[in-house]
């Protein structure tokens, strides 16, 4: 089991963009359904909740995922990788994840 750690918004390794990965997971049955980035005001204000926040790399802007489909995501849980490079955040998902309609992003198969 993990514990939780004081951490400081200035120990993550942000990328040359100044972003996160974070990987967004259904908290009851772990289900990834997107992958979204965060710089550190998007996480700031994701950490304060209840709902997820992105920084949209395309619209150059912070977006609260669900303000205008209304498929929000509440964040349960928000874990770190031993790197502090990426993020996992568990979410209730309320509605659809992708911006397709479906649950997931992760629709399509490879193999």
């Amino acid at each position: 089991m993990s514990k939780k750690i004081k951490v400081s918004l200035n120990d993550f390794k942000f990328d040359k963009n100044g972003l996160l990965p974070a990987i967004i997971q259904d908290y009851r049955n772990g289900e990834v359904l997107m992958l979204g980035y965060m710089n550190k005001e998007a996480l700031r204000r994701t950490i304060k909740g209840p709902k997820t926040c992105f920084w949209s790399r395309s619209r150059k802007e912070y977006w609260v995922k669900g303000l205008t489909s209304g498929h929000f995501q509440f964040v349960k849980s928000i874990a770190y990788d031993c790197d502090m490079d990426a993020l996992l955040l568990k979410v209730r998902q309320v509605g659809v994840a992708c911006h397709t309609g479906k649950r997931s992003c992760f629709f399509r198969k490879i193999k």
